[in-house]
């Protein structure tokens, strides 16, 4: 049974693409703690049903309620923006769930090559997957637009009533292994997103872009970046280069990026090993951080890894 906290100890969360995977899972854990939960998706009518299936099942009608976002939409940011000033005044914690893979998949042939989990996360399995999976221009943006630009636009709309959080707010960034700088060949590359001292929005939007550039252009491999699923690596890789901006950016906050582990969700076409629930302990560990925590920091699951 959910339960609402005694005033004043009450707090308010969003979860971004929550209507299934490790973000229906983590709106259950949340709410099941007393913190009150707005689930959100693309999809009203998918969102709608997540929704009554978690007060149904779990009985927190109180704890749980949903809003419709598209973190592709300005107007939509917007609404839901609007909806947590009017309802709760403030917000404590945020959680950007929310992902695309950026690539066209044959489910069917990916199953039947059966790929060792192993192959698959240490990125060798490049070559083997080139039939089943198809890298488009479209898709590549749309994968930048929600795991980059995406969070950036619903944090940055969200960070007003994020800053009336009393005890500092929290912001979980759900990133992947495909994340970390060693996966990335070029050096130039590596050293531009590991740089903390020197790093800035600006800067990350500029590799940002370079990458998309360099898509066009079909010169991926020849300029160094990253070439098992290449957009969904670098919307990673930036995502949490932008992790450590926000963080100097704003010390009374709890910001970090989260690579849950490799779980079996739509987003890797179910080839992953974890449950929901495993995936789902790192992001609710971060969301509920004691006072004096970490910050800007890249967590592996549970555990403080390097970027």
């Amino acid at each position: 049974m959910g339960s609402i906290e005694p005033q004043g100890a009450q707090r308010y969360a969003v979860v971004t693409g929550a209507n299934k995977g490790i973000g229906y899972e983590l709106v259950r854990q949340l709410a099941c703690r007393g913190v009150v939960v707005v689930l959100t998706a693309r999809d009203e009518k998918r969102g709608r049903e997540a929704t009554a299936k978690l007060h149904h099942e779990h009985h927190l009608h109180a704890n749980i309620l949903f809003h419709q976002l598209d973190v592709t939409d300005t107007l939509s940011v917007q609404s839901l923006t609007n909806f947590i000033r009017d309802t709760f005044g403030r917000l404590d914690i945020l959680v950007n769930n929310a992902g695309a893979s950026g690539v066209l998949v044959n489910e069917q042939e990916l199953k039947a090559l059966n790929i060792d989990p192993t192959i698959w996360l240490s990125g060798q399995a490049v070559d083997r997957v080139q039939g089943a999976i198809k890298q488009t221009y479209d898709k590549a943006e749309e994968c930048l637009n929600t795991n980059y630009y995406g969070v950036k636009r619903v944090t940055e709309a969200l960070l007003p009533l994020l800053k009336l959080s009393s005890e500092g707010a929290r912001i979980v960034n759900v990133s992947s292994l495909r994340s970390e700088l060693k996966r990335i060949p070029s050096e130039k590359i590596r050293n531009e997103l590991g740089n903390v001292e020197a790093l800035t929005e600006e800067k990350v939007d500029a590799v940002v872009k370079r990458f998309l550039h360099d898509f066009k252009e079909n010169s991926l491999e020849a300029k160094g970046w990253t070439m098992m699923l290449p957009s969904y690596s670098i919307s990673k890789q930036s995502l949490n280069a932008y992790t450590r901006v926000l963080a100097k950016m704003y010390p009374k906050m709890y910001i970090n990026c989260v690579h849950p582990g490799f779980v079996n969700t739509d987003l890797n076409w179910h080839t992953g090993t974890m449950t929901v629930q495993e995936g789902a302990a790192g992001p609710l560990k971060l969301a509920l951080l004691p006072d004096g925590g970490p910050t800007g920091c890249y967590f592996d699951q549970t555990q403080v890894a390097d970027f």
